[in-house]
């Protein structure tokens, strides 16, 4: 066997890694990860105990502590972000099959997203030799020096979603890292092994013991990790509602928090864009995890005047996409990432049809494909904002086409919603679409593209959560800002 073979199986096993070493599963209850493509179990893996949970903070508590990685200069702790991105991008194809046979997405698409997280946590290395750990100010009541200084905010509980693990295990332990903070990450159940593969990395990097800590749970258990008291932060990335509930656990103790949460964003489609260049940024989408993405364009909204051509074009791309195997190469929509979330889409498509809206394209399961959790890529057109399908997150293939009678009722549209994620404008005059961005209700605003940036930042207004993942933006809920007046200057600062 291969070196990255057992590697592989070492990592299908879903140990648990606290405190510099590996648990095996023991008599904890196990989840069955499936395939979503085939149907099969791939792995087993355990659940941790509330004791689990407990004993790796406990661990983090300890190495923050004894500042074995919080007692580093920041531009040490960023060089090791370097090395931890280069040793993911060797591992790239292994993060790939992982992600693919737990969720469904494409296995092409699973090596870019190996390479967008490293890109994230590069730019994170970079940034300690930019940020200024200890900013000077001038005092303004008195003394001669003043000053910021930026420290760590110590215990972070990282919370990570099943659709793109690997993504916000790099946003959220690039920002940890190099603030000087300590970690548990709670992985997802249904998607768990990308966090076992980081713990491998990691502790091969000679990270040292309880600075970063992986296990897995359920909500019981997850919800052990927020309300300890030692858990100085949480980092949550998931649907709105878990997110509203953990939120008022961190409220409740005064937790520092930053939330990235649900959806339902808008593309605002003016009378001056060529209409192929909407298509042809809408529709790709549908392959990104088959629309299991919380800043997806589900809603598009076009002046009336355009709205059928605009339906046409779409059905006709949409009603091309091939969907099938994720692992083979000329797929371009997979599966379902799991049995429940076919029956969530499923439902919604139903709702659609209920309240009357025309089905342009797809709407049932692909014909050729009678084993996996597949649906059709679906197109509703002439759909009224106020429906459940317009309203509401799917988490799936389905956009809704939106008729406008002008550009400020396009805005209006747009921002009636509880989510304000992501966004887009599609004119041909970057003026117009530089003024519709400042109207728009929402964290990013993309001009002629779907579009986002976690290099600048990139979170949500409203029930889309509360802060920035990525960039400087990213950094700062990271940091406790200090102020201290020195009545003459130290030496240190010379």
């Amino acid at each position: 066997m291969t070196e990255k073979a057992a590697l592989f199986e070492r990592v299908k096993l879903g140990r648990f890694l606290i405190d510099g070493d590996w648990l095996e599963a023991g008599d904890r209850r196990m989840f069955e990860i499936v395939t979503p493509s085939s149907e099969t179990v791939f792995a087993r893996v355990p659940c941790a105990k509330v004791q689990d949970i407990d004993a790796a903070v406990d661990a983090a508590r300890r190495a923050f502590e004894n500042q074995s990685w919080s007692g580093l200069d920041p531009r040490e702790r960023g060089k090791f972000l370097l090395r931890f991105a280069d040793a993911m991008d060797e591992h790239a194809e292994l993060f790939a099959q992982l992600w693919t046979s737990q969720v469904g997405g494409l296995i092409a698409h699973g090596v870019h997203l190996v390479y967008g997280a490293t890109a994230i946590l590069r730019d994170f290395g970079r940034m300690a030799e930019t940020f200024d750990f200890i900013e000077p100010h001038a005092p303004t009541a008195g003394g001669d020096v003043g000053m910021i200084i930026y420290e760590p905010v110590g215990v972070v509980g990282a919370i990570i979603p099943w659709n793109s693990p690997v993504l916000m295990l790099a946003t959220k332990l690039g920002a940890a890292l190099l603030a000087g903070c300590t970690v548990v990450v709670k992985m997802s159940p249904e998607a768990p092994l990308e966090g076992m593969l980081v713990g491998e990395i990691l502790q091969e990097l000679g990270l040292p013991a309880g600075v970063v800590n992986v296990l897995m749970a359920d909500r019981e258990e997850s919800e052990a990790l927020v309300r300890n008291p030692q858990v100085d932060k949480i980092s949550f990335t998931g649907s709105s509602a878990a997110g509203q509930h953990i939120a008022s656990l961190c409220g409740a103790r005064m937790a520092r928090g930053t939330f990235e949460l649900g959806g339902k964003s808008a593309a605002v489609v003016m009378n001056d864009s060529p209409l192929d260049l909407v298509v042809q940024s809408i529709v790709p989408q549908v392959s990104m995890l088959t629309m299991q993405v919380c800043a997806a364009l589900s809603r598009v909204i076009v002046p009336y005047k355009r709205h059928d051509e605009l339906v046409e074009r779409l059905a006709k791309a949409m009603r091309a996409i091939k969907v099938g195997d994720p692992f083979a190469s000329d797929t371009q929509m997979g599966p379902m990432a799991m049995k429940r979330q076919l029956e969530r889409v499923e439902s919604y498509i139903e709702s659609g049809k209920s309240d009357g809206f025309q089905v342009a394209a797809g709407g049932g399961r692909p014909a050729h494909l009678n084993r996996g959790f597949y649906i059709e890529p679906t197109l509703f057109a002439g759909v009224e904002n106020g429906a459940r399908i317009a309203q509401e997150e799917i988490f799936g293939p389905v956009i809704c086409v939106i008729p406008a009678r002008d550009e400020d009722h396009a805005i209006s549209l747009a921002n009636t919603s509880d989510f304000g994620l992501n966004s887009s404008v599609f004119t041909a005059d970057p003026d117009r679409a530089l003024a519709a961005a400042r109207k728009l209700r929402a964290g990013t605003v993309g001009h002629n593209a779907f579009r986002s940036d976690f290099g600048i930042g990139f979170g949500g207004y409203k029930k889309s959560g509360i802060g920035r993942e990525g960039g400087r933006l990213g950094l700062m809920p990271y940091l406790e800002p200090k102020t201290v007046v020195m009545e003459t200057k130290p030496s240190t600062l010379a």
